[in-house]
């Protein structure tokens, strides 16, 4: 098994360099998706989240509203660290679940936003970052996601910079151009991810 951390800024196109690989034949690991698990209505995050942020952050369903949440946690350090006290445990040991049902012989990718921030490269046998500038990652952020300049940047501003992404990548995939310009990149790391496999 080879164990891929896939890691890029926020607006830098990971899920859709994530999508490449699975149609390649990896096993995704996501844990945007298991953040979203973790905490849904019923489960111990829930529960944690609710009584560290208060009913506030509920939506008329009982979900957690993520953008509520975000716009807290993200004007704020502490209560994000705070945010991530509850959560990652609970991401971490989803991930390692999945990691045991994948065959002996996958290529595993695990989408980690966090993976620069969180020191986590050392836990990949890969690291793969996509890359993007930060005018592009704002220019999507607001176009694309409909996020306001200022909330862009705060979210921007809570990552890890572009360099201390680009210094962990064993394979850089720069995701500033045009879709028909990323598959060969991805198709050509993917390449390189079997034969270690």
């Amino acid at each position: 098994m080879l164990t891929v951390g896939l890691t890029g800024g926020i607006g830098a196109g990971k899920s859709e360099v994530a999508r490449l690989f699975v149609s390649y034949g990896a096993v995704l690991i996501d844990a945007d998706r298991i953040a979203r698990e973790v905490v849904e209505p019923g489960t111990e995050g829930h529960a944690a989240v609710v009584a560290e942020f208060g009913e506030g952050i509920l939506t008329a369903d009982g979900g957690i509203d993520r953008p509520a949440l975000g716009r807290i946690v993200f004007a704020d350090a502490e209560r994000r660290a705070a945010l991530n006290a509850i959560v990652h445990p609970l991401v971490g040991a989803r991930s390692a679940e999945l990691r045991q049902a994948a065959g002996q012989d996958a290529v595993v990718v695990h989408d980690v936003p966090l993976l620069a921030e969180n020191g986590l490269a050392p836990l990949y046998d890969v690291v793969v970052v996509v890359d993007v500038s930060p005018e592009t990652q704002l220019r999507r952020l607001t176009e694309l996601r409909g996020m306001s300049e200022d909330e862009a940047r705060a979210r921007m501003a809570a990552q890890a910079t572009r360099a201390e992404r680009r210094a962990l990548a064993d394979h850089l995939i720069d995701n500033d151009g045009p879709l028909d310009a990323l598959q060969p990149q991805v198709r050509q790391v993917w390449e390189s991810l079997r034969k270690r496999a």
